[in-house]
């Protein structure tokens, strides 16, 4: 038995240590929104938080996460009303969407970190996140318009 405190809520779930998170999270807790991409850490369709860092849940075992917070896409706001995905939505940014959670959790990770992030500051901190339909332009626009809603207290 493992327990996990995910979106803050616990769940004491009967699985494998070993067992990627993203399979516990998905399989067996029914939270959807974190992707399979690859399955080797190399496209970042699957990050989630980890006691607030960015973490490639495909290739993080459920043992790790035990006793720690996890936050999944579903966690990162009550009413979808965090900054950066009220700028995804106002700059329409996603095309086919897929990769979109993962790049919506390593661009929190950034914000939390660097509440003014440069062009230069994105695309490092977004280097890791593969978006197949190429929308990075977006991306790092929406980034920029979230950093400056929290900079003017809009929501969290």
């Amino acid at each position: 038995m493992v327990t996990l405190n995910i979106n803050k809520k616990t769940y004491n779930i009967d699985v494998d240590p070993d067992m990627p998170l993203l399979w516990a999270l998905r399989d067996v807790i029914g939270l959807v929104g974190t992707k399979f991409g690859c399955g080797m850490a190399q496209c970042g369709a699957c990050v989630v938080h980890l006691d607030g860092e960015a973490v490639r849940s495909c290739v993080t075992k459920v043992s790790r996460a035990a006793g720690k917070k996890v936050t999944t896409i579903e966690g990162l706001s009550e009413n979808s009303d965090h900054p950066l995905q009220k700028a995804w939505l106002e700059l329409d940014v996603p095309q086919c969407g897929y990769c979109q959670s993962g790049q919506l959790m390593s661009a929190a990770v950034l914000l939390r970190e660097n509440p003014n992030p440069t062009d230069q500051d994105i695309d490092d901190a977004m280097a890791g996140n593969i978006c197949r339909c190429g929308t990075y332009l977006r991306i790092r626009k929406a980034i920029h318009l979230a950093a400056e809603m929290q900079r003017k207290g809009i929501n969290k």
